[in-house]
């Protein structure tokens, strides 16, 4: 029997072992369109950002305007009658979004909390991952919001998008993820979010429709290996890769543009039961606001 490695914490082991006894082994170039790079032992946050721009041999981007999860709308592929309905401002906030600050406000399903209570204690403060806030608030907590680019040292062509999210308050990392595109087997364009762990990735792949009031909405709701949708993957002890589809886990996401405002609304199920939802407040930066360089460094 293939075993994850052993030279890591007792829960991580665990539950990489789950996804080899319950997943499928995969090849790297049939499934090249699901993977991403993967988190090490020693931790993920601004840890892995370093770590990833020395693997790869690329640099970080110091700038810190102008930014986006895509270089351009345009990678979404969608219909042109979609796209020439969809939010001018939500299209600057996905091509543009270093220039705009996050505002969040959380809601669990009370019945799922406690699973949210085991993520942080066995996982997220330890890894600097998946810090899902765990308390109801009515008033949203503002976050920094930083994407950070590596790019090649000799074009500077930008290889790799990573959003980074805190809480200002604290400076705890919510997220720390890799952000592409991609095309899946059905021939759909998708955004592609890889949240490095250690020897893998948890990775939702959002399929994009617009809305008729010209909102974006990415939902990651497949049924099978392939579709869009939630997956695991990691690397075993002999470096074999694995994945497990978790087809009863769905997200979806609706940013909107409504009398210049842009909001984001995001509702994670689990067997159709509501777990969390997500507000987002989104607003532009003045141009004497923006964040300074990054302190990352190659």
């Amino acid at each position: 029997m293939e075993l994850a490695s052993n030279k890591q914490n007792f829960q991580d082991w665990v539950t990489q072992q789950w996804v080899i006894l319950f997943g499928k082994k995969i090849n790297s170039q049939e499934y090249k369109w699901l993977l991403g790079p993967f988190g090490n032992n020693n931790g993920i946050g601004e840890i892995f950002i370093n770590q990833l721009a020395e693997s790869e041999n690329i640099s970080i981007s110091k700038s810190s305007k102008n930014k986006g999860l895509l270089k351009s709308i345009e990678q979404l592929n969608l219909p042109s009658s979609e796209k020439n309905r969809l939010s001018k401002n939500v299209i600057d906030f996905y091509e543009n979004t270093s220039n705009y600050k996050l505002y969040l406000t959380t809601k669990w399903n009370p019945i799922f909390l406690v699973f949210g209570y085991l993520l942080k204690f066995l996982f997220s403060k330890r890894l600097e991952q998946l810090n899902i806030p765990l308390r109801n608030n009515k008033n949203s907590q503002e976050m920094n919001s930083e994407i950070v680019q590596l790019t090649d040292k000799t074009t500077e062509k930008v290889k790799r998008t990573i959003w980074l999210r805190r809480f200002k308050q604290t400076n705890q990392i919510i997220y720390s993820g890799v952000y592409e595109t991609c095309k899946i087997p059905n021939g759909k364009a998708c955004i592609k979010a890889i949240f490095p762990l250690p020897n893998g990735s948890a990775t939702v792949i959002l399929q994009p429709v617009v809305g008729e009031n010209g909102e974006l909405i990415l939902k990651s709701a497949g049924r099978k290996i392939g579709d869009s949708g939630f997956y695991f993957l990691l690397k075993d002890k002999k470096g074999d890769l694995w994945t497990k589809f978790i087809k009863s886990f769905k997200d979806n996401l609706t940013v909107s543009s409504e009398n210049g405002k842009i909001t984001a609304n995001q509702k994670l199920t689990f067997y159709g039961l509501n777990v969390l939802n997500f507000k987002y407040e989104i607003k532009k930066l003045q141009p004497t606001k923006y964040i300074k360089n990054s302190g990352f460094s190659a």
